[in-house]
């Protein structure tokens, strides 16, 4: 009987600090997601103005990632991913200066630019600690930070905004970010021979080649189409909630959080053993009535069934797509590849910001989510022609191979 063989170690300490880390800097940004575009809209903002609070942010880390992704190609990790949390603390202590509208957007601009510099670092440091034979799992359960981060924070900011000032809600989003700081200080950082080897003279910058990997930019897109459909909830949740009466609209991202922790594993394991494609529709028929359920909510238990139905789907395809992406991109190309996945997210949601920030001026929220829903069952058909178009593919392979 041939034996077993062992599982690489996937629970380093360096894994996990590395994990708990990104979980407390996407708790400090993400908590002000939902939050900002409320706080803007009582300084006089118009509903063009508040679509520009996603908006600006997402163009700010996409014109960033392509410069990290290419310092990645040769740059050790630690020191990008400490400058990356650095810059984000900063910016958020500033926050509380910005009484004018066009400064409020100026401020979300820069903090796009330094989000978008820690994602792809943070990301990237993570696949490298990562057994090649376990990535899906490992950034499944990497991948729950990013969650966890995205659905517990907002709704501890919404639950702030609503019992205190602003201001409370920016200092307690520092204190998150300063533990961060302290956490990814003391990670011991794995750098790819291939990287320490690489000279920056031999590697010449191409703003397009470090912002698109042509061997993953299929997972990217539906990416793109997916958050473009989720984008409306981050922007205008809190709106409607002030709109039903719902005064614990919080309940929606609780209940987010506890089934996506639940469901990440499960995901992870999927993916090592059957690939992405099944994972992802699956995902996206549950986003989709998630969405639904939430557009006609009148009670706290309509918003908390739609966040159970959007955290199993939403919460597992997120990194389903990131561990896709990775996959399918040579070991040098990881950063690149981290900043094309991550700036998928952010023109999505800010493309989403603008177009439902102008829909919102004729229709009522919960129709608003009714129509980004769609974007989901795009997303789910572009999986399935994946699917077809990567049969075909391995069938001209092999026929090629005879015939040669």
């Amino acid at each position: 009987m041939i034996p077993k063989k062992a599982k690489e170690p996937l629970w380093s300490k360096s894994f996990i600090m590395l994990m708990v880390g990104n979980l407390f800097v996407f708790m400090s940004f993400q908590m002000l997601i939902p939050t900002l575009p409320p706080y803007i809209k009582s300084l006089g903002a118009s509903g063009l103005e508040i679509g520009l609070v996603t908006a600006l942010f997402s163009i700010g880390a996409i014109l960033s990632r392509p410069f990290i992704g290419y310092l990645l190609e040769f740059k050790a990790r630690k020191p990008l991913v400490l400058v990356g949390a650095v810059g984000l603390l900063l910016i958020t202590i500033i926050y509380p200066l910005s009484q004018i509208v066009v400064i409020f957007l100026l401020f979300r601009f820069v903090h796009g630019l330094a989000w978008g510099w820690s994602t792809v670092v943070n990301g990237t440091a993570a696949v490298d600690v990562i057994p090649k034979s376990r990535l899906g799992e490992g950034m499944g359960y990497y991948g729950l930070s990013i969650t966890l981060g995205m659905i517990i924070a907002p709704s501890l900011g919404i639950y702030m905004y609503q019992v205190t000032t602003f201001n409370n809600l920016i200092y307690l989003s520092t204190i998150l970010g300063v533990i961060a700081l302290g956490l990814l200080a003391i990670v011991n950082y794995r750098t790819p021979d291939v990287v320490r080897d690489a000279k920056k003279e031999d590697l010449k910058f191409s703003y397009i080649g470090s912002l698109v990997e042509k061997s993953s930019w299929y997972p990217s897109l539906i990416t793109v189409i997916a958050t473009f459909g989720y984008g409306a909830i981050v922007t205008f949740i809190v709106i409607f909630g002030e709109e039903r009466g719902l005064d614990q609209i919080f309940l929606f991202y609780l209940f987010n959080a506890i089934m996506a922790s639940v469901s990440r594993p499960f995901a992870g394991k999927w993916f090592d053993q059957k690939g992405p494609r099944g994972l992802v529709i699956g995902c996206m028929v549950l986003s989709f009535a998630g969405m639904w359920v939430l557009s006609f909510a009148h009670s706290n238990l309509m918003i908390a069934i739609a966040g159970i139905l959007f955290g199993v789907g939403f919460g597992s395809l997120i990194p389903t797509l990131q561990s896709w992406t990775l996959s399918t991109t040579p070991d040098n190309r990881r950063g690149v590849a981290n900043g094309m996945f991550f700036s998928s997210i952010d023109l999505g949601i800010g493309l989403s910001g603008i177009v439902f920030g102008v829909l919102a001026q004729f229709v009522e929220t919960g129709t608003l989510f009714q129509i980004s829903s769609v974007f989901m069952l795009i997303a789910m058909i572009a999986a399935l022609l994946e699917g077809k178009n990567r049969k075909k593919r391995v069938v001209m392979e092999e026929a090629q191979r005879l015939s040669s």
